[in-house]
């Protein structure tokens, strides 16, 4: 009998490529096949130490046409694609392994397993009740201006996963099976035939939309079902479930909403978001509602449903009816609002806007159900309804608005010339406090005097404070918080609650610094301090802030290590802050998908945060191609939201312990070592930046048509105003992954040559947040190929820039043996076998792809204007990003 859990696995990689195999017969003819085949066995030779396999690999491809050498690199993007398919779906043939046999230990991480966790480790039950019930945890969307899957492939990729599903069935006849391998077959000759690439840049609604989907297919119905998971198991263990009004995860998004950098995000994109997000929520009430009213067919109802509906024989589809037409009514009001109609009165007030209106109905049929002795009618669909009003309301997200606070100091700056009150800009931080603060009472009649007397001026100051009055203009339950992208000073704040103040905002949203570079993490407690001792400023905020803490541009600015370390310290002392203030504090991590840009493990990274840093609250951006693969199916969803729930709720009652201070003051050294390698490299090195341009698609993927937002903050060539993801996929591209590592090796070789090896080991054993750091680095140098990052050398970088490359490879050498001698493997990823084998599998499909982009990188700079190229191109991008996962 095979007892290999992973064996389903093998089974389902081996069919989808057998099937890919027989589409290419079939699509391409056998003599394509035979050449696919070719390439397949020379790269999986080369893996294997056979360096004439490589040269024959190279040689092959380099001898295609563009075109060929495409089709080709596409075979192999396909099947990585269905390889990630078959993982996930074996994650919920395992989870359901977990949850169908009684005599099985609980999932790690799973309700069961922490309840059980906590209550052995003496938290009482009531605690434990309270705790789970006061859970505010919120997940905040993004968009990915690298996000490059098409939405019409990502529905043909879930249908696959669906069809891997039914083939689990125990009870699947012959024909039934055979049906099932030919409906996969169907789906992926219509996935090969299907272009890869959009022939449009995407609009920033375009995204809106894309966004919303997720929603629509998993979500809405994940969300129910994660709350009568976790109902259930707290019902177990505590004795109490879980109150229908206790809803520990909520949603919001940045999508149409985030104009740092981005001039395509304006204040009628903003707009017209919230109202896709309500007509989306409006379809979905409807649909729900209607089955609900097709279920409660009942005759009798209590006296109060027929005081509202009178003497009727079916109460409550009288009562469902009206809501569905008044749901109708809402669906096609804003229908008319996107196509700019205006509506009048009467039709504004026959719409749903308030989520309590919706709430009202549902709660009477819920008390006209308990008191005709039907409460199990009253504990099903209409439960899940109600808990979805709770937690989604009528918008299904809370919109962020986030812009840098440079504009608003343009804004300000704009006014107080056109008063005659000088150049705000030019003031020192005192001034500016002193102005925003004595202010804010009049800053409406200011902004009216100052419009009238200034001329057009700049664009982007209109623009900024057109922002502020659709923000006025919005219902408040569309809008989330104001994020301010690089604050520094208190004034970045205050201005933000001054231009709402102007604009006539009644109900201003909560402003939230986001604390990016290593200088503003350092100086954030201090900016907090400043803020909590202003009178104008206590008395607004009711004793609670949200402070948001970058991960990617703390990278960018001074090494994965050293940012870790900066981030961790800035909780720490926020927290303190906070603490000594009386005030409470939500963190808002500002985390990427890539491990050079904070991703990572949700469990590991959220469980390896401060003591203290996470009582209850919590709020984490979730991006790009990340949503997809942790929403994207419906089971995925609900292990992820589960995640999310143990690991806040762990972090609560059973923070880490806090760090031993030696350790605290080797970290310290550790970091700054880190740092001032990394930055001599990035930032000093006279040919970094160069060769950088050279060896990797950077320059490219700006012209590539996979986001709204352009590359770049500002126009440049340096880092510095690169965006902190085109940077980081860059070099996943070429397989170097240099932002999840430079300065890591220096900084353990520091270390190990003064005597602390012994110091670092114990470290990586006892200390959550040390260990998940150095876990995550092993992780992306065990993916990282410094032969493939060669061959974009040898065709792409100029001979006097080569030796860039060279050093750094050297480098990633030394850091890798750097790493196992702290972590005592022998290999990368000695621990970890599944995702070790995962990886070797994948390298000789993700490589061919490789060679082949490098080879269309070499043409295209000889042909910059070639738009076959530059699709080409995307198509290799798409495909080694499917390769490499979490850091791609």
């Amino acid at each position: 009998m095979n007892t290999d859990p992973h064996q389903p696995l093998r089974d389902d990689v081996r069919l989808l490529g057998t099937l890919l195999g027989d589409t290419l017969r079939e699509q391409e003819g056998d003599d394509f096949y035979d050449i696919v085949e070719r390439v397949r066995a020379l790269a999986k030779g080369a893996r294997q130490g056979h360096a004439d396999d490589f040269g024959a690999l190279q040689a092959l491809l380099q001898g295609q046409s563009v075109d060929d050498a495409l089709t080709i690199a596409r075979a192999f993007a396909h099947l990585l694609t269905l390889a990630n398919i078959a993982e996930q779906h074996h994650r919920i043939r395992r989870r359901r392994y977990y949850q169908r046999d009684p005599k099985a230990a609980p999932q790690r991480a799973s309700f069961g397993d922490t309840f059980a966790q906590l209550r052995t480790a003496g938290v009482p039950p009531d605690q434990l009740h309270a705790a789970v019930c006061t859970l505010a945890i919120e997940l905040v969307f993004t968009a990915h201006p690298t996000e490059i899957v098409r939405r019409t492939l990502a529905q043909k990729q879930r249908r696959i996963a669906d069809l891997l599903g039914q083939r689990d069935r125990a009870d699947l006849t012959l024909p039934e099976r055979d049906q099932l391998v030919d409906a996969l077959r169907a789906e992926i000759t219509a996935s090969w035939w299907t272009n890869e690439i959009n022939t449009e840049r995407p609009t920033p609604l375009d995204e809106v939309r894309a966004g919303l989907v997720v929603f629509e297919q998993t979500l809405w119905n994940a969300l129910p079902q994660y709350l009568r998971m976790l109902d259930r198991e707290l019902q177990a263990c505590t004795g109490h479930g879980l109150p229908p009004d206790s809803i520990p995860i909520r949603f919001g998004s940045w999508i149409g909403g985030d104009r740092d950098g981005n001039p395509n995000v304006t204040a009628t994109t903003t707009a017209k978001a919230c109202l896709l997000s309500r007509w989306m929520a409006a379809d979905l009430y409807l649909r729900e509602i209607s089955l609900l009213r097709t279920e409660l067919s009942l005759r009798e109802g209590n006296r109060e449903l027929h005081e509202v509906v009178g003497n009727v024989t079916e109460p409550y589809r009288a009562l469902l009816r009206t809501v569905c037409d008044r749901l109708r009514l809402t669906r096609h009001g804003i229908e008319r609002l996107l196509e700019d109609e205006p509506l009048d009165q009467r039709e504004r007030d026959e719409m749903y806007w308030d989520a309590n209106q919706l709430a009202e109905p549902l709660d009477l049929c819920r008390r006209s159900l308990e008191d005709t002795g039907v409460r199990v009618l009253a504990t099903g669909r209409l439960l899940d309804i109600r808990r979805r009003v709770r937690t989604f309301g009528l918008t299904l997200v809370r919109l962020d608005i986030r812009q840098e606070s440079a504009e608003h100091t343009k804004a300000i700056a704009a006014l107080t010339r056109a008063l005659g009150l000088g150049d705000f800009s030019a003031w020192d931080e005192p001034r500016r406090q002193q102005f925003l603060t004595h202010n804010l009472q009049n800053a409406g009649v200011m902004l009216a005097e100052a419009l009238a007397a200034m001329n057009d001026g700049n664009p982007q100051t209109r623009e900024t404070l057109d922002t502020f009055r659709a923000i006025a203009a919005i219902r408040r339950e569309s809008l989330g918080a104001y994020v301010i992208s690089m604050a520094r000073s208190p004034s970045d704040v205050l201005a933000v609650q001054f231009l709402q103040a102007a604009a006539g905002v009644a109900h201003p949203l909560r402003v939230v610094p986001l604390f990016e570079t290593v200088d503003d993490l350092r100086g954030a407690a201090s900016c907090l301090a400043t803020l909590f001792s202003i009178p104008e400023y206590r008395t607004t905020i009711g004793g609670r802030q949200e402070v948001m803490i970058g991960y990617s541009d703390s990278a960018k600015d001074g090494g994965r290590l050293a940012a870790a370390w900066e981030l961790y310290r800035a909780q720490e002392t926020i927290v303190a802050t906070c603490h000594d203030a009386g005030v409470h504090v939500t963190l808002f991590h500002g985390r990427g998908g890539t491990v050079g840009r904070g991703g990572g493990p949700t469990h590991l990274a959220i469980q390896s945060q401060p003591p203290g840093s996470i009582r209850g609250s919590l709020r984490v951006t979730e991006q790009g191609e990340m949503i997809n693969a942790k929403f994207g199916l419906s089971e995925i969803a609900l292990r992820t939201l589960e995640l999310y729930t143990t690991a806040t709720l762990l972090a609560t009652l059973r923070p880490p312990q806090a760090p031993l201070q030696s350790w605290r003051d080797r970290m310290q050294v550790l970091a700054d070592v880190s740092r001032e390698s990394y930055r001599k490299t990035v930032y000093h090195s006279p040919d970094f930046v160069d060769y950088f341009r050279a060896a990797t698609p950077e320059v490219e993927l700006g012209e590539l048509k996979i986001g709204s937002r352009p590359a770049r903050r500002k126009p440049g060539t340096g880092v510095r105003s690169l965006r902190a993801i085109p940077w980081v996929f860059a070099w996943t591209q070429t397989r170097l992954m240099l932002p999840a590592w430079l300065g890591v090796g220096a900084a353990l070789d520091d270390a190990t040559a003064g005597g602390f090896e012994d110091e670092l080991a114990h470290m990586y054993q006892e200390w959550p947040f040390f260990r998940s750091t150095i876990d995550l680095i092993e992780m992306v140098l065990a993916k990282s190929s410094p032969g493939i990052a060669q061959q974009y050398d040898a065709r792409l970088v100029p001979e006097q820039l080569r030796r860039v490359g060279d050093v750094l490879r050297e480098q990633l050498h030394e850091t890798a043996r750097a790493v196992l001698a702290v972590t005592g493997h022998e290999v990368l990823l000695a621990d970890n076998p599944v995702l070790r084998r995962s990886i070797d599998v994948r390298n000789p499909y993700v490589d061919p792809i490789n060679l082949v982009q490098a080879e269309i990188l070499c043409r295209l700079r000889r042909q910059p204007d070639d738009e076959r190229l530059l699709n080409a191109l995307l198509i290799t991008v798409n495909g080694i990003a499917a390769g490499m996962r979490n850091t791609g």
